[in-house]
């Protein structure tokens, strides 16, 4: 690895330059001359030094197709993971046969994996910016993958229910650092479509998993559902491990001033601001502490936290309701039903193909702006989706009776699909510009709230269903979105007025 060290504390101090320990990258015609002070004679500086990345050695510098490459495998694992929260609704009838349980006893294969995302980030998220992004994927996918062999092997149901919650609490790692690794790989101006293809896999996968077990309980065994997933967890734990390289800047320096401590053969003084100032049992700590801090002191995160677990509640509650009301009253055997779920998947697709147009809509708004756009005009799609989600559910609410045809609310799952994607974008983006400093927390605090209520919601589907009956249940949580439609309307308004008595926004 080529290693340039500057010493920014004297001017007079030349760059130090380590090239013979391996080749270099290429460099500019217009740079400076380069004094190059032999390798033993860095451990007699006694004057901190400054250890910067070459421009080949930067992440961000990474041609466009391997930078795509990335971004491809780190979302299909995270679609992988979220899927296989949404296999588990067509398994349901094989376990409470084969392990004699109860039908509420069998929703727990949701709600425990689902309780294990949710978990999970909190404690997985600090541990990548010790041990860099690759430690944390390789391992947490590899103890992923080693969890689904008793979910699919076991003979009794609580091996399969704590290895379903083990298996989550493994993959939420692609929830948390995955973002982080986009964010490693492009500059700001280039970030929003690689980050909203990443933002997609997630949300798509609870409703392709359906989909995908829906066809393979029609014909084979509940099991066979678990092993269609352990192939293809297989494959992308050897596409992480042989494709994706470690793109943490901080983790590369360290493992640059490393080198060149062993390269010197001698003690080498490191400019401070690159040491690690804290432990990685104290970033723990913090990580588990901060979101909740945010939560009790700040109204807009609350309020936006909550709002987003409704919906993904709602999503996960679908898992319950959709059987009832294609399955059930509609006569669609359990392949159909499970394919009715691509609607709200295909919603999630188009919502995506706009994000051009929002991109172009930033831009022009940003050109009227000379310190940039607000954080509040991140809650502009926020706005869209905000509607899109009751007049949805409202529909479905309308049309769910086996009177009606059934295209219609397979119909309003596409809005559905397109209002869920335009919440959680927005809500993203806004967290992150408006808390900056502790974008991690805020984002950890809502993928807590977003995944208990995940875990949560499916638990009372049937019933709700059964005493309401679908149009009373859907209409209920049509109401209640739209009770909540109001928010990004209210903290586009009073948002910076907000920001401005917050001690953790910027």
């Amino acid at each position: 690895m080529d290693s340039t060290i500057t010493m920014p504390y004297d001017s007079t101090t030349p760059t130090v330059d380590f090239s013979a320990t391996s080749t270099r990258c290429a460099t500019p015609v217009n740079s400076p001359p380069i004094h190059v002070l032999p390798l033993k004679e860095l451990a007699a500086q006694k004057q901190p030094i400054r250890v910067e990345l070459d421009a080949c050695e930067d992440p961000k510098n990474m041609s466009l197709l391997h930078k795509w490459s990335i971004v491809t495998i780190i979302s299909m694992s995270a679609l992988c993971v979220t899927c296989n929260s949404g296999v588990a609704p067509f398994t349901e009838s094989g376990i409470q046969r084969e392990f004699k349980i109860s039908p509420e006893v069998s929703i727990l294969t949701i709600s425990l994996f689902s309780e294990g995302l949710g978990i999970g980030p909190v404690l997985l998220g600090p541990l990548s910016e010790f041990y860099g992004r690759n430690l944390v994927y390789w391992s947490s996918y590899a103890c992923f993958w080693i969890s689904t062999f008793p979910v699919a092997f076991a003979h009794n149901a609580p091996v399969h229910l704590i290895f379903r919650f083990w298996g989550g609490f493994a993959g939420s790692a692609f929830l948390s650092v995955a973002g982080g690794s986009v964010s490693d790989l492009f500059t700001d101006a280039s970030l929003s479509t690689p980050m909203a293809v990443y933002t997609l896999c997630p949300f798509i996968g609870p409703v392709l998993g359906p989909a995908i077990s829906g066809a393979i309980n029609q014909h084979l065994n509940w099991r066979w559902t678990y092993y269609v997933q352990l192939i293809w967890e297989s494959a992308q734990l050897l596409c992480l491990i042989a494709f994706v390289p470690e793109t943490h800047v901080p983790t590369l320096l360290r493992r640059k001033i490393s080198q060149l401590r062993k390269a010197a053969g001698g003690p080498v003084y490191i400019d401070d601001s690159q040491m690690m100032q804290h432990g990685v049992l104290q970033a723990v700590v913090q990580s588990c502490v901060k979101p909740f801090q945010l939560v009790l002191h700040e109204q807009m995160i609350l309020l936006l936290d909550l709002w987003n677990a409704l919906i993904l509640g709602i999503l996960y509650l679908t898992f319950q309701a959709f059987p009832i009301i294609f399955e059930r009253d509609h006569g669609y055997d359990m392949q159909s039903t499970g394919l009715t779920f691509l609607a709200i998947g295909l919603g999630m697709v188009i919502s995506l193909a706009t994000q051009p147009c929002w991109n172009w809509f930033e831009a022009r708004k940003a050109a009227g702006h000379l310190d940039g756009v607000p954080p509040e005009f991140r809650l502009s799609m926020g706005k869209v989706g905000g509607i899109l989600v009751p007049c949805a559910l409202l529909i479905m609410a309308f049309t769910s009776p086996p009177s009606i045809t059934p295209v219609l609310p397979i119909l309003a799952s596409i809005l559905f699909g397109i209002g869920i994607i335009y919440v959680f974008t927005s809500t993203f983006t806004y967290l992150v510009a408006a808390y900056r400093p502790c974008a991690a927390s805020a984002l950890a605090s809502n993928a807590a709230f977003r995944l208990t209520f995940a875990a949560v919601f499916p638990l009372f589907a049937k019933q709700m269903c059964t005493r309401l009956g679908t149009e009373g249940a859907l209409g209920l949580l049509a109401g209640l979105t739209a009770v909540a439609c109001p928010l990004p309307f209210i903290f586009a308004k009073v948002g910076e007025r907000l920001r401005g008595k917050s001690r953790f926004a910027i």
